[in-house]
């Protein structure tokens, strides 16, 4: 439970866009990003995915590459993040789409995050693993309806880490609140629609077609 008091300068719509961080949040935590590294997001053209591009950056990444086959959500992500934003559009070649995040992320990134849901295949995880710089590491917060296949060697010859994180501590909701109070993270920068409940019908048809930067929110009136 998280106590509201003391944030009147919040909307609720601005509140309301919190737990789409939230989730992301402890991954990058679980992760230990940290300020300068480079981060390789991949499922970044969805809801959770692109919070994670937009929170990297509040969390100081140096460079962010978004990952995902979306093309024109990617290029939205880039728009909004700024020139500490690449992108890769994966093709589903691991080697392929491994080489080019490790170009993006000039080199090789630190961390890799993975927010795909129910991933039918593991190409994307792969070739995110495979873009580490020795002792990378690798955040497994999505899910997949297959088995992950990953090579011992690579991993103990690169002195990389995969860790998994479910969810968030207790204390996200207000740690994202300090954030966006010291300028660090635009919460608007998820487009809150707001409708009210007797107009519940219409708010599940635009949530139904609702674009990753989008939240859809009821009010009581």
């Amino acid at each position: 439970m998280t106590p509201i008091d003391g944030l009147g300068e919040f909307s609720a719509a601005d509140l309301s866009v919190l737990p789409r961080f939230a989730v992301p949040y402890g991954g990058l935590l679980r992760g230990r990003l940290a300020a300068g590294e480079t981060i390789v997001v991949t499922g970044a053209t969805g809801a959770y995915g692109s919070a994670a591009v937009l929170l990297s950056l509040a969390l100081g990444a140096g460079r962010v590459v978004a990952a995902g086959r979306n093309k024109s959500a990617l290029e939205a992500l880039a728009r909004l993040g700024g020139s500490r934003v690449g992108t890769v559009s994966l093709s589903g070649n691991v080697e392929a789409d491994a080489k080019a995040l490790r170009a993006a992320a000039g080199g090789g990134a630190h961390m890799a995050f993975d927010i795909v849901g129910n991933a039918q295949d593991p190409s994307g995880t792969l070739a995110a693993l495979k873009s580490l710089r020795r002792g990378g590491r690798l955040v497994l917060m999505g899910s997949m309806a297959v088995p992950l296949p990953i090579s011992y060697l690579d991993v103990m010859l690169n002195n990389l880490e995969i860790l998994g994180q479910f969810m968030y501590s207790r204390d996200t909701f207000m740690r994202l609140v300090d954030l966006a109070r010291a300028g660090l993270l635009d919460l608007r920068a998820i487009r809150a629609r707001s409708f009210p409940l007797e107009s519940l019908p219409a708010a599940m048809e635009a949530a139904a077609t609702a674009e990753a930067l989008d939240c859809v929110v009821v009010t009581p009136s």
